[in-house]
Formats: structure tokens, sequence, C-alpha cells
């Protein structure tokens, strides 16, 4: 009986090393997840250019938001160039 419960208890320890070992470390996993990071990465650097601009104190609070926006559009798959355009839809086959 003691044999039979400490194989099953191997076999046990050994699934768990197989779960814990197939875990990957934390990163995006689907396009749509880099797609993510990608934007919140662009968000943060027109933070950071905006807090720059406004700590020169050379610059008007609108100037300072062209800043920031240029350097969100400029984060844009398409770098900016198109405006706010609705896609385009596949017709019904």
């Amino acid at each position: 009986m003691r044999r039979t419960m400490s194989f099953w208890r191997g076999i046990g320890a050994l699934a768990a090393v197989v779960v814990l070992a197939g875990i990957v470390p934390a990163h995006a996993q689907t396009q749509g997840m880099e797609r993510r990071d990608e934007r919140r990465d662009d968000r943060a650097g027109a933070r950071s250019a905006k807090q720059a601009c406004k700590a020169g104190d050379e610059k008007s609070r609108a100037e300072c938001r062209h800043v920031k926006r240029r350097a969100k559009q400029a984060g844009r798959n398409d770098g900016g160039k198109r405006g706010n355009e609705v896609p385009a839809t596949k017709p019904a086959q």
C-alpha cells in the first residue's frame, strides 16, 4: 500500500514540474497584445515629451499639446498619415 502511495506522489510531483515548466514568461502572446503594448509605449513617450515641453517654459500649452500629438501620431503604423477614416468593409458574398 505504501509503495502505491509513493508511486502516485511521484507521478503527482512529476506532473507539477511539467505544468510549471510549461509556464512562459509574461509577455505578449498574440498580435493584438503586442499592438496594445506598442500603443502603451507610444502614449508613455508622448506623455514624457509633453512633460519635457512643459518643463521648458518656452512653449505655450497649445504647442506642448501639438508636441504630444505628433509623438502619438508618429507611433502609429502609418506614421499618422491617415486621418480618422472608416475602414473599408468587405462586401458579403
